[in-house]
């Protein structure tokens, strides 16, 4: 064969072969997109969206779950942000038949409205309010009236009991800070919501809110970074800087990553978490967690 014969043979194999070779290569090339095992985010930062409470004087700001881009991954976690109220303003009523909800108030002071009954609500008020029972919140003063709204799934193999006629309504600063057993000394609790089955916090209501509570870190107080194999996990840093422990790196090492007020993280079920505060004179740092009981094979939706 002479060589232009061999020339054109060889160009149109290789015209022939070059798409098959690019196809390949993009393929080999693709990443396929992964949960994340945590979550970040600095709540500042963070725009508002539309939800079913929202109104013109009402603006809900996602931080996990509905409105959040990743709230795929949530498995008992519905919601968690920051609801803002005008002066004078009202959020949409809302009735959730197989949710509960803990609102804590961030800023100034309102009315929690729980049926057909009112109920006054100022700065580190918290309550919790069951399933099947229509509530809303107002805002009836001059200065904006912030809540911190946590929204929780209950399975439905999980029976639900009829709700209490109204709702218990507890201040923070009221409680009293103590130490928990297994947990280093240099981090203060206030225990704020429990489950059902237990006694030991201000109020034991919940289906699948397993904890919700203030941790309180003395100058260079670490929560010790640890896991919980059923269950969801959610931090806000009030206050303060350190570094959050989140995930691991090899042979089981904890990721730290710089935290500061305003940041709030979200851990899934095996993910390690914890926190490290400063270790200098007077550095004092406050965080509210919630963790939440994920829906086990046997009882998922």
């Amino acid at each position: 064969m002479d060589k232009p014969h061999k020339r054109i043979r060889f160009t149109a194999i290789f015209l022939f072969l070059l798409p098959i070779l690019l196809i390949a290569h993009g393929l080999a090339a693709q990443d396929r997109q992964i949960d994340p095992t945590w979550l970040h985010r600095h709540v500042p930062q963070l725009g508002e969206a539309q939800v079913d409470l929202s109104s013109s004087s009402c603006h809900y700001t996602p931080i996990f779950g509905e409105g959040d881009s990743e709230s795929r991954i949530m498995r008992s976690v519905a919601r968690f942000g920051e609801a803002a109220l005008d002066p004078r303003g009202q959020c949409r009523p809302a009735v959730y038949d197989r949710e509960e909800e803990i609102y804590f108030a961030l800023e100034g002071a309102g009315t929690l409205h729980y049926g057909d009954q009112t109920y006054a609500m100022r700065a580190n008020d918290f309550t919790y309010l069951p399933p099947g029972v229509r509530h809303s919140i107002e805002n009836g003063a001059d200065h904006e009236f912030r809540v911190l709204i946590m929204s929780f799934k209950i399975p439905s193999s999980v029976s639900i009991t009829s709700p209490l006629p109204g709702p218990r309504i507890v201040n923070m600063n009221d409680l009293k800070e103590e130490t928990v057993a297994g947990h280093p000394t240099s981090v203060l609790y206030k225990l704020l919501v429990g489950p059902r089955t237990a006694t030991r916090d201000a109020i034991d209501q919940a289906y699948v809110i397993t904890s919700f509570f203030l941790m309180d870190f003395a100058p260079g107080g670490t929560n010790f970074p640890h896991h919980h194999e059923v269950a969801e996990e959610i931090y806000l840093l009030m206050d303060g800087e350190g570094e959050m422990a989140a995930g691991s790196g090899m042979n089981g090492i904890e990721g730290r990553y710089p935290a500061k007020a305003g940041d709030a993280y979200y851990f899934r079920p095996n993910c390690t978490v914890g926190f490290y505060n400063q270790n200098r004179s007077g550095a004092r740092a406050h965080i509210l967690a919630v963790r939440s009981r994920i829906p086990l094979p046997k009882d998922e939706d």
